[in-house]
């Protein structure tokens, strides 16, 4: 039986790191699994879950494509957007 995904809200590369390593343990993925399949480099996907900074963005997107997620960006906690000046 195949899991539903929570919607993961993360705010800093160590939170999308955990976010992305617990997508892949649901899909009972190793890290070189999905390196693979994102065409990069086991140790860059350890960094990634590991939150290390220095990770690119296209690597993110790599990820997210290979766990089949998708960026969403939108305004925290019901705030207005854009935001109103001095907030």
């Amino acid at each position: 039986m195949r899991q539903t995904l929570p919607e993961i809200v993360t705010r800093a590369p160590e939170q999308l790191g955990q976010a992305l390593e617990r997508c892949r343990r649901l899909r009972d993925l190793s890290q070189a699994d999905l390196g693979r399949s994102a065409g990069i480099r086991q140790a860059t996907v350890s960094k990634m879950e590991q939150g290390v900074d220095t990770t690119s963005l296209r690597t993110v997107y790599a990820l997210c494509a290979a766990l089949n997620l998708e960026l969403v960006l939108r305004p925290r906690g019901g705030a207005a957007y854009p935001p109103e000046e001095g907030a």
